[in-house]
């Protein structure tokens, strides 16, 4: 029986590949600034191959209908259920590099309640089209999906999809209840996470904003979810887990400071993905739907930081 070396090992390839891509960073950024935060910026705006995949993957019932948007010259692939012109609808929202068909486990309790739902892939993912996006483009599209169905009953995000729904609300479209699921809060945190994922030289920041801010039309200063939210007043529940490895439980904290009257459920163990669909945590959810008290009203002030 022939014996497997160490390059045969699960997730050696893997390895290797994010070690050239650190190095070609780490080369680059001194030898071709331009060209390698070019590089750093688009990577950052891919999403990850798998959401195409799991989307493909995923088995919905006969009672879903497919549909397409167009939105910002992309189309976007729509999911729905019951008839949201007749029945107040719940908009699911994912988050990067996920997939609008992620929130299947919600349908059935919702479709129970008597919400029409509506899901969605966002630009570059599951079977919308698209190669980039950026989180200015996340709110766009949420915005654009509900005004097209109209004002939601009820709105329920995940991870960047939380900050992408506090973005897209205003005068034309907002949901009348939401709950924000390990939302991520901060632009500035979210890319130094990833420039030392990659060892991106921190003299490359600047340019790599500037690239952001020549796709979107946005400066990232400016997309700050705590001056957006502390204007809200419907009814929103932020649920964050302690051992979330990729949003920390501080962002979400950041949004029940700020959001007037929001509440928080704050779980262990769960980490960023599996809090999404745990059962403790569907039924909480479903409870603060009905209008029961869940969660902690957390403690804020008009003048706390918006840079914690």
């Amino acid at each position: 029986m022939p014996t497997r070396t160490v390059m045969d090992r699960p997730g050696f390839s893997a390895r290797l590949k994010l070690g050239a891509v650190r190095a070609a960073f780490v080369l680059g950024g001194r030898l071709a600034p331009t060209h390698t935060v070019n590089r750093a910026a688009r990577l950052f705006a891919t999403p990850f191959a798998s959401s195409r995949r799991r989307a493909q993957a995923a088995q919905a019932g006969d009672d879903m209908q497919r549909g397409q948007l167009q939105v910002n010259g992309e189309t976007i692939a729509t999911y729905v259920w019951g008839d949201p012109a007749t029945q107040p609808y719940a908009l699911l929202v994912h988050g990067w590099s996920s997939f609008g068909l992620r929130f299947l486990p919600w349908v059935a309790a919702l479709r129970a309640m008597g919400f029409a739902v509506i899901t969605f892939d966002q630009p570059g993912h599951g079977h919308s089209s698209g190669t980039l996006c950026t989180l200015p483009e996340f709110a766009d599209t949420v915005r654009a999906v509900g005004r097209h169905y109209g004002t939601a009953a009820l709105a329920i995000a995940h991870s960047l999809g939380g900050a992408a729904l506090a973005f897209a609300q205003d005068e034309q479209w907002h949901a009348e209840k939401c709950i924000l699921v390990a939302p991520a809060a901060d632009m500035h945190a979210a890319a130094g996470r990833f420039f030392r994922f990659v060892r991106l030289g921190e003299h490359l920041r600047k340019p790599f904003f500037a690239w952001h801010r020549q796709r979107t039309g946005i400066d990232v200063d400016d997309l700050q979810v705590a001056r957006r939210v502390r204007d809200y007043g419907q009814p929103c529940l932020i649920v964050h887990d302690l051992d979330d490895g990729d949003v920390p439980w501080a962002e979400g904290e950041r949004y029940a400071q700020h959001w007037p009257g929001a509440r928080m459920l704050t779980t262990q163990g769960l980490g960023h993905r599996r809090v999404l669909v745990a059962p403790e945590v569907m039924a909480a959810v479903l409870a603060f739907i009905r209008g029961e008290p869940v969660g902690t009203h957390v403690v804020g002030s008009p003048d706390l930081s918006l840079s914690l």
